[in-house]
């Protein structure tokens, strides 16, 4: 199993090559999208894996409770369903999608949010994430008191980044931003990484972006 894009940096990873690599040895390879899907513009085919699993309530802006499984069709009667399911063929992937009685009303936003995302497009919407995100990060690579845990290759990420204050632990960082400055971040303290997540969407402004970055500027450990 691999990211499609590491939710604590951002950085995207070479999926296809990926698969390519581990069907080569006859591995089948599972991709977590959920920070990739209705964020980059691709299709899943395209990256030659044999499952992609995603929430849609991140990048899609569904309500949270509703998610999304790919699995390539000869794989599709080799998988267990969660709860039994009758009267559907072992190669229909609905047998696959069986969860009970549950509130139906996340599910009825699914649709609303595909004709929005639609009406965006994916490649705009993509290009502006990352436009976004280049827009803060540009300004405040050269600042020697922050670390920079994300990849400066634009390719090599799109709306996500993470950065940190020397010496300034992850989740004091992430107080000091929301108590001055009322900047909502996450914190991030783990596998090596250590800062917070600035995650801006479609609609943050550059004006808000300025004040981030004049933040960043101001603090130090």
């Amino acid at each position: 199993m691999v990211c499609h894009m590491i939710n604590i940096t951002g950085q995207i990873l070479p999926v296809r090559k990926i698969c390519d690599m581990a069907h080569s040895k006859n591995v089948k390879v599972m991709v977590d999208g959920a920070h990739a899907f209705a964020h980059l513009d691709f299709k899943i085919p395209e990256l030659h894996c044999d499952y992609y699993g995603t929430s849609l309530h991140k990048w899609l802006s569904v309500p949270i409770g509703a998610g999304m499984l790919y699995v390539k069709k000869e794989n599709i009667d080799k998988q267990w369903p969660i709860f039994a399911e009758g009267g559907k063929k072992d190669d229909d992937i609905l047998r696959l999608n069986h969860t009970g009685t549950h509130p139906p009303a996340t599910d009825l936003t699914i649709a609303d949010a595909i004709e929005f995302y639609q009406k965006i497009g994916a490649e705009r919407k993509e290009a502006r994430l990352r436009y976004l995100q280049n827009y803060w990060m540009d300004k405040v690579r050269h600042m020697r008191h922050l670390v920079i845990n994300t990849p400066s290759d634009k390719k090599r990420s799109c709306a996500i980044a993470n950065v940190g204050v020397k010496d300034l632990k992850p989740g004091d960082m992430a107080k000091v931003l929301l108590d001055k400055y009322k900047i909502y971040t996450v914190a991030i303290d783990s596998a090596g990484v250590h800062g917070c997540r600035i995650t801006p969407n479609v609609f943050t402004t550059t004006g808000e972006l300025d004040a981030l970055v004049s933040a960043l500027g101001e603090m130090r450990s």
